[in-house]
């Protein structure tokens, strides 16, 4: 209990200065400005990294997307306040995602409603992309995969994925997990294809922070999922390892998430006692922080399956014995 409140106290002091210093607002808001709310956004951005969707972390977004919403007024340009607007959507985003990534998903409908309208106004193709991104992920996590498919399509369509390979490749990803999970397998296995194809033609450029998650390591955890839901488990484990081992030491989030996924692809190839012991790396991994919400339920699908395809063994006990007072809801 002492180890959780100094969790919690040590994350809401990060969240408070991920936001930009409150100070006198100025009479005329211009690019200096929209790059100092900009970087904001990168610390939400490292904050999500280590610790995963929180409360925190939403706040801090949502305190971020009304300081931007109210310069509106004080634009230099139609440029600069199109600009605001972008910065806006980024920011309401990413309360939309910290709070897919802890499943409070009403809210999390919400802020993507209103991170659509404000990337409307600014225009931005970034902007755009990113929120169809996330409504594509919600629509997953709801269980509505025909929308999922429909906004990864919508994603596809935003200019950014013409100009940049790497948001295009993103964006088929996304299609492929939700027509897995519709159980058409020809569809999933040609989105992957788009989405590997894409990747072979990126090139280094600058781009937002936030997508920076994103890359070969990325695409080989979701092509774990896509193989795994389409009943390929060798192919999902080998997908998920090559996935771990190349994603980044820092993405704490992530990196646990694979590895679930690694264990559950073993446990359907009837090694238990392996899978058991891999998702001891995911607690590892999270020490010293709550687990997200999506960790929790990914977590709570590995012991169902566990429970369906060794009810009865020494190590099923010995793992709920363990791990539920860590996993299971509070």
């Amino acid at each position: 209990m002492l180890r959780r409140r100094f969790c919690t106290a040590a994350t809401s002091a990060l969240a408070a200065t991920a936001l930009p210093a409150a100070g006198t607002r100025p009479t005329t808001v211009g690019t200096s400005d929209v790059l100092r709310l900009r970087d904001g956004l990168d610390r939400l951005t490292v904050l999500d990294q280590k610790r995963g969707g929180h409360a925190a972390l939403e706040r801090a977004a949502l305190a971020g997307a009304a300081e931007t919403v109210g310069l509106q007024d004080h634009a230099a340009s139609q440029t600069i306040r199109q600009r605001l607007f972008g910065v806006a959507a980024d920011y309401t985003t990413a309360a939309a995602w910290s709070c897919i990534d802890a499943r409070q998903l009403d809210r999390a409908r919400s802020h993507v409603n209103e991170a659509l309208r404000l990337a409307g106004l600014s225009q931005d193709p970034v902007a755009i992309m990113r929120v169809w991104n996330s409504t594509s992920i919600l629509a997953h996590q709801l269980g509505h995969y025909a929308e999922g498919v429909a906004a990864a399509q919508a994603a596809q369509s935003c200019a950014i994925t013409r100009r940049d390979p790497l948001f295009g490749s993103l964006a088929h990803a996304r299609a492929a997990i939700g027509h897995a999970y519709r159980d058409d397998r020809q569809a999933a296995i040609r989105s992957i294809g788009y989405a590997e194809e894409a990747l072979t033609r990126t090139e280094a450029r600058p781009r937002p922070s936030w997508i920076a998650f994103y890359g070969p390591a990325e695409l080989h955890a979701l092509t774990g999922i896509v193989r795994s839901r389409l009943g390929q488990s060798a192919e999902a484990e080998a997908a998920s390892h090559r996935a771990l081992s190349a994603l980044p030491a820092p993405y704490r989030r992530n990196r646990a998430m694979t590895t679930v996924d690694l264990a559950i692809a073993q446990l359907h190839q009837g090694d238990a006692e392996q899978a058991c012991a891999t998702t001891e790396d995911a607690f590892t991994l999270m020490s010293g922080s709550p687990l997200p919400g999506r960790l929790r339920v990914q977590l709570g699908d590995f012991y169902r399956d566990l429970l369906t395809l060794a009810p009865s063994t020494t190590v099923a006990r010995e793992w709920a014995d363990r791990y539920r007072s860590e996993w299971s809801p509070a």
